[in-house]
């Protein structure tokens, strides 16, 4: 296994580890006097919603990260360092994510933790894209398929995807329920629309 391979299969562990923990913060819900099972199954409906938002942001994160390691040919301290920010926000996911399934009924609460969860993707956001600004300053650790100075291009793009990012974090105050549905936008977004790695035989490379 080369450089590249060793930080990748680290990297999908954590990944691993992480999208488990969201589930586990679904607890089996408690019978109550005023309504069976089915009734508590239904009123955990913020923790059922927080899950398949987060399940789905470190799915396709992991998905973009592989996509991008599977043209990097060999890794450098800097891009070790920069990948181990990204991992450390990804592992701390499931945390906002159990907040703010906990408190989004709540009124003041459900803000300032929504707010949490939306300043975590802003921190994924800016982690993921300095490692893609490290990966494209040389170019030096990509494999020949690349297209550099294409990939250097689409920077300022990059940039601008993670704008909406910091605009949840202000939506935040305005629903927790609106917030956590943009996010899980973003997060389709981002499923369609894979990291941008232009090669050289890509049509707009030519």
């Amino acid at each position: 296994m080369n450089e590249s391979g060793r930080v990748e299969a680290f990297s999908d562990g954590v990944f691993a580890i992480a999208i488990t923990l969201l589930i586990l913060e679904i607890k089996v819900p408690e019978v109550g006097e005023h309504g069976g099972l089915w009734h508590a199954l239904g009123a955990q409906w913020p923790s059922y919603a927080a899950y398949v938002v987060s399940f789905l942001v470190i799915g396709i994160m992991w998905i973009n990260h592989h996509q991008l390691f599977s043209y990097v040919a060999r890794v450098d301290r800097t891009l070790m360092f920069l990948n181990l920010l990204v991992l450390m926000v990804v592992a701390a996911v499931p945390w906002p994510t159990a907040m703010l399934a906990e408190y989004l009924r709540e009124d003041a609460a459900s803000h300032v933790a929504a707010a949490v969860y939306s300043l975590v993707m802003v921190l994924m956001a800016l982690t993921f894209q300095a490692l893609w600004w490290h990966l494209t300053r040389t170019g030096h650790l990509f494999d020949s398929r690349v297209d550099l100075p294409a990939a250097r291009a689409t920077r300022a793009r990059f940039a601008l995807g993670s704008l909406g990012y910091p605009v949840t974090v202000g939506l935040a105050f305005v629903s927790a329920p609106l917030t956590l549905a943009a996010h899980g936008l973003l997060a389709l977004y981002y499923g369609f629309n894979q990291v941008p790695v232009p090669t050289r035989q890509d049509p707009a490379s030519s």
